[in-house]
């Protein structure tokens, strides 16, 4: 089994039931929408929501990944930055239950990024995101004995608004011979800073992945078709198209995989746990269409939850999935 460290944004995603959209309507949140809030407004929403039901997850795109990935018994770790408080001492434990041996660097005064997601009683998330701790990585604090002993290294496409710490990770990466799975993480972030995104690429990337409508912000085509332009800037080329499922190249190897037959609560997370399910199967030596497959279970899986964390018996049965796939 290869051995995999993810680097990204370490959020904690505090998930709130609240009664009604009052709360949206006074702070001027879109119903359904990721709205970026500094830190006095992130305060006030948490005190606005004090009291009312909640739970915490250790989040963000690379470390749901990751999380999955320790689930599933792949040795992995996780490189982030966090606050010097309670949520950055929760962030760290929660990766450590996950079965992950994490590096969290510690920011001196900025607290640990949380993204509150109000759910209204239609199931509905609005997230306000106070990003907090988890930008102020630098590259300067990224260390070589960080990615030794790891084979691969997976990176989220937030991380792009930084690009030296990006650089920084795929030049010690190449150092160790390691293998570079990115995310592209989504449209309107490759869409500002395209050049960055195909530089990275480019240089870099052996595995890429996508959703459709980043693969069209990447390429301008749609997924088939940008499964083909991808391909030729790195060796496996992923691009997910939901309901439909996902399509994977390999230089002339073309798989078409399908997507789990599920009925859908919340498609949060759907796409970092494909990725974790994909790199299971990668890390441990399976074809590209069992891999696919691994990825298109627990996407399904978790898209029949509220959130991008499942409960021990979404895990339960999505592991009784992947055996089966495994051994046929």
């Amino acid at each position: 089994m290869k051995k995999i460290i993810g680097i990204g944004n370490a959020l904690v995603d505090v998930m709130t039931m609240i009664p009604d959209e009052t709360c949206l309507t006074r702070f001027s949140l879109p119903k359904g929408s990721m709205t970026l809030v500094d830190a006095p407004r992130s305060g006030e929403i948490k005190q606005a929501i004090n009291g009312m039901k909640r739970t915490l997850a250790s989040g963000g795109s690379a470390g749901n990944t990751m999380y999955g990935l320790g689930i599933m018994g792949v040795h992995s770790s996780f490189i982030g930055k966090v606050g010097r408080d309670e949520l950055g001492n929760f962030y760290e434990q929660d990766m450590v239950d996950a079965g992950l041996t994490p590096v969290l660097i510690r920011a001196q005064l900025t607290p640990t990024g949380t993204a509150v997601a109000l759910v209204t009683p239609d199931s509905e998330r609005t997230f306000a995101t106070h990003l907090g701790a988890a930008t102020e990585l630098s590259a300067d604090e990224l260390k070589g004995d960080y990615l030794r002993g790891y084979e691969i290294l997976y990176m989220e496409g937030y991380l792009l608004n930084n690009m030296p710490l990006v650089e920084q990770a795929c030049q010690l990466a190449k150092k160790n011979n390691m293998c570079i799975a990115l995310d592209l993480a989504s449209y309107n972030v490759v869409n500002e800073m395209l050049p960055e995104f195909e530089s990275i690429v480019t240089r870099y990337v052996d595995i890429v992945f996508a959703n459709e409508e980043e693969a069209k912000a990447f390429t301008g085509l749609a997924p088939r078709e940008a499964l083909d332009a991808i391909s030729q800037r790195c060796e496996i080329a992923v691009v997910k198209t939901g309901p439909a499922g996902s399509w994977i190249k390999r230089g002339d190897e073309v798989i078409k995989v399908e997507a789990l037959s599920v009925q859908p609560v919340d498609t949060t997370g759907a796409g970092d746990l494909y990725a974790a399910g994909f790199l299971y199967g990668f890390s441990n030596g399976f074809s590209l269409d069992k891999c696919g497959l691994f990825g298109s279970i627990l996407a399904g899986k978790v898209i029949e939850v509220v959130g991008a964390r499942m409960p021990e018996d979404k895990w339960a049965e999505a592991k009784v999935l992947i055996k089966k796939v495994a051994e046929d």
